[in-house]
């Protein structure tokens, strides 16, 4: 699955160390989220196996937050060799996440 994020240096280095890593925000009351982030990270386990997967609790990780502008949830933040390349929130499908991730990994990984 994913791992929980808590620590904004932890998070740092492996933005500096990782080529490819997915960053799910979410809080507690967010309905969608609960629904969303397990679906999306069993797809993106299945699709894309080499991109790390990560996840921060806004309201425990404020920090994170902060330092990533995220004011909402569910925001996904997708960073390729460090840099942010993707940004989701809210009304976004599983699909099309794939689909905007496809092109970049394939040329990552071959």
């Amino acid at each position: 699955m994913d791992k929980t994020l808590t620590d904004l240096n932890e998070l740092n280095n492996i933005l500096k160390n990782e080529l490819a890593v997915v960053l799910y925000f979410s809080s507690p009351s967010c309905n969608v989220c609960h629904v969303l982030r397990p679906k999306l990270m069993e797809a993106l386990e299945a699709e894309y196996p080499q991109i790390k997967r990560y996840h921060a609790d806004i309201s425990l990780t404020p920090e994170i937050a902060a330092e990533f502008q995220v004011f909402s949830a569910p925001t996904i933040i997708i960073f390729l060799e460090g840099r942010e390349f993707i940004r989701k929130g809210r009304a976004m499908s599983v699909d099309g996440l794939l689909q905007d991730i496809k092109r970049p990994y394939e040329l990552m990984t071959s």
